[in-house]
C-alpha cells in the first residue's frame, strides 16, 4: 500500500509508542499525542510528535486511540464513535464497548444475553454488603474493582480459603483505605483451571480470519506470587477460529457490528474439563500484549491497521508457532514512589551488547543523542520478544535477547510460557479445546 498517515492519541499514559515506533519505521508518516504531561518525553527520539491532536484530525488517514479512559471516568470510545461519524477512519471503541472493562456487571449481562457461560458474580457498591453476602455464601471469591479504580491493579485480589475469610478480611481493610475512592467492585466466584485470552481485531463489521490466544503472567515474580501488576509478561499463539473462539468472542460478532467496533477486543478466561468461564474485557490494544503481537505480524503492521479501520479485508499473515514477551521494569514498579524512581530509575541509560534491535520494543523510551533511555514515571522501559516453532525455543530467543540488555536495577520474571510447557497446553488439548486440525503451529512437546 501506499504510505498513509497515522495519528496516534493517548489521552492517558503513552501507551502505544511501539505501536507508533513500528508505523514509523515501515515508512508512513506519523504523528503521535500524549495527553499526560509525566509521560509526553515517552517516545522522544523515536516518532514525530503532535502538541494538539484534534489540529490533526483532518491530516491524518487512520486515527489510533491507545486506550479507553480520558481522565479518571471517560472513555474515549465516545470521541472515537463521533470521528467515525464524521467519515474518519479509527482505530477504536465505542461508549459501550468502553463500558465493558469499565463496568465488569455489564459486561457479564452482555454475555449471558449472547449465551456465553460466566461465572457466579455480583456487583456491590456498600463493603458491608460484600462482607455479609460472602459470610452467608462461604467459597473462595475474587475481588475486581470497578471503574477508573481498577487500573490500581494491586487492588484486584485472588482469594484462596474455601471459606471466604479470607476475602472478608481484604474487604474490611480495602472499606478503609480505599472506601473514598473505590466506589464499586465485583466479586466472582474462584473457578479453577487454565488462564487463557481470546484475542480478535474487529473491522466493524466482522473479525479478521486470525484470532490470537494469549497467557497473561500478572503477578512479579516467578512462580506468579507477589503483588498484581499490569502484566510483566505474554505467550501466545495464532489460530484459525477454534471452539475457545467461537464459545466467546464468536458469540458477540453481531454485537460488535451494531456497536461499530474497531480494534482489537480481548476476552480473559478461565477454562477447564468443565467449560469455557469468561473473567474480563480488554475493548482495545493490551499491554504489553500488542508488542507481542506485533512481532508475530509476518505482513506489515501498518498496512494491517489502516485496513482495518477504513472497514477492508486485512491480509494479516502471522507467525505459525509460539511468541513470548517479557516487561524489563525498574523500581519502583508497580508502586507509586516518586523519590525511589528518581534516585533509581529516571533517565535511566539502557545499554546494548549487540547492534541487532529484533525483538526490542518500547514502552517508556526516549531517545536522546542516539542513547535509549527510560522515559516517563511508571518504571517499564522495554518490552523484549522471542518466537520460535515451540514455547521454549520461543523462550530461549526472547531471553537470549533479555541478556544483551544491560539496565542498571532493571528486574524481569524469568518464567513466561513456562506454564504452557509444564501442562497447560496439554490441558487444553485434552479438553478438547485445541485440536490440532484447527490450530495453527500447535505442538505439545517444548
Amino acid at each position: 500500500m501506499d504510505p498513509a498517515r497515522f495519528l496516534f492519541v493517548s489521552a492517558d499514559a503513552a501507551l502505544v509508542t511501539d505501536l507508533a515506533w513500528q508505523t514509523h519505521r515501515e515508512g508512513h508518516e506519523v504523528k503521535y499525542y500524549i495527553e499526560a504531561e509525566a509521560d509526553r518525553e515517552i517516545g522522544d527520539g523515536f516518532v514525530p510528535k503532535t502538541d494538539d491532536w484534534r489540529a490533526e484530525v483532518e491530516w491524518a488517514d487512520v486515527i489510533v486511540f491507545d486506550d479507553i479512559w480520558v481522565g479518571s471516568d471517560v472513555g474515549t470510545g465516545e470521541l472515537a464513535q463521533e470521528l467515525r461519524a464524521d467519515g474518519h477512519a479509527v482505530i477504536g471503541g465505542t461508549p459501550n464497548t468502553d463500558r465493558l472493562e469499565a463496568d465488569r456487571g455489564y459486561a457479564m449481562d452482555i454475555l449471558e444475553e449472547h449465551g456465553v457461560n460466566t461465572v457466579e458474580h455480583h456487583v456491590f457498591y456498600d463493603f458491608d454488603a460484600a462482607i455479609q453476602h460472602v459470610q452467608k455464601n462461604p467459597a473462595a471469591y475474587v475481588i475486581k474493582p470497578l471503574g477508573e479504580v481498577q487500573n490500581v491493579k494491586r487492588l484486584l485480589y485472588v482469594g484462596s480459603e474455601d471459606d471466604g475469610s479470607d476475602v472478608v478480611d481484604v474487604l474490611r481493610a480495602y472499606k478503609q483505605a480505599w472506601g473514598h475512592r473505590m466506589k464499586g467492585f465485583q466479586l466472582q466466584r474462584k473457578v479453577e483451571g487454565v488462564e487463557v485470552a481470546v484475542c480478535g481485531f474487529f473491522d466493524g463489521e466482522r473479525f479478521v480470519d486470525r484470532v490470537n490466544f494469549n497467557f497473561e503472567h500478572k503477578k512479579l515474580f516467578p512462580g506468579n506470587i507477589g503483588p498484581s501488576t499490569g502484566e510483566m509478561g505474554t505467550s501466545m499463539f495464532w489460530s484459525e477460529r477454534n471452539e475457545l473462539f467461537e464459545e466467546t468472542l464468536g458469540k458477540l460478532e453481531g454485537w460488535l457490528a451494531g456497536e461499530g467496533y474497531v480494534g482489537s477486543i480481548d476476552l480473559n478466561c478461565i477454562v477447564n474439563e468443565s467449560g469455557i468461564f469468561p473473567l474480563e474485557f480488554t475493548p482495545r490494544f493490551g499491554y504489553p500484549t500488542i508488542a507481542l503481537q506485533e512481532e508475530s505480524f509476518e505482513s506489515p503492521t501498518g498496512q494491517f491497521f489502516a485496513a482495518l479501520a477504513r472497514g477492508n479485508d486485512p491480509d494479516l499473515v502471522t507467525h505459525r508457532g509460539f511468541q513470548v514477551g517479557v516487561r524489563v521494569v525498574l523500581p519502583p514498579f508497580p508502586f507509586d514512589d516518586r523519590k525511589t524512581y528518581d534516585e533509581s530509575s529516571r533517565n535511566a541509560a539502557i545499554v546494548f551488547d549487540t547492534p541487532d534491535r529484533r525483538g526490542i520494543h518500547l514502552e517508556d523510551t526516549k531517545r536522546v543523542d542516539d542513547q535509549w533511555r527510560a522515559a516517563g514515571e511508571s518504571g517499564m522501559p522495554l518490552v523484549v520478544t522471542g518466537k520460535g516453532e515451540t514455547m521454549q525455543a520461543a523462550r530461549e530467543q526472547c531471553y537470549g535477547r533479555v541478556d544483551d540488555i544491560v539496565i542498571p536495577n532493571c528486574y524481569y520474571r524469568d518464567d513466561i510460557g513456562e506454564r504452557w510447557i509444564d501442562g497447560d497446553g496439554d490441558r487444553l488439548q485434552a479438553w478438547g479445546y485445541l485440536g490440532p486440525q484447527n490450530y495453527r503451529g500447535y505442538r505439545t512437546s517444548p
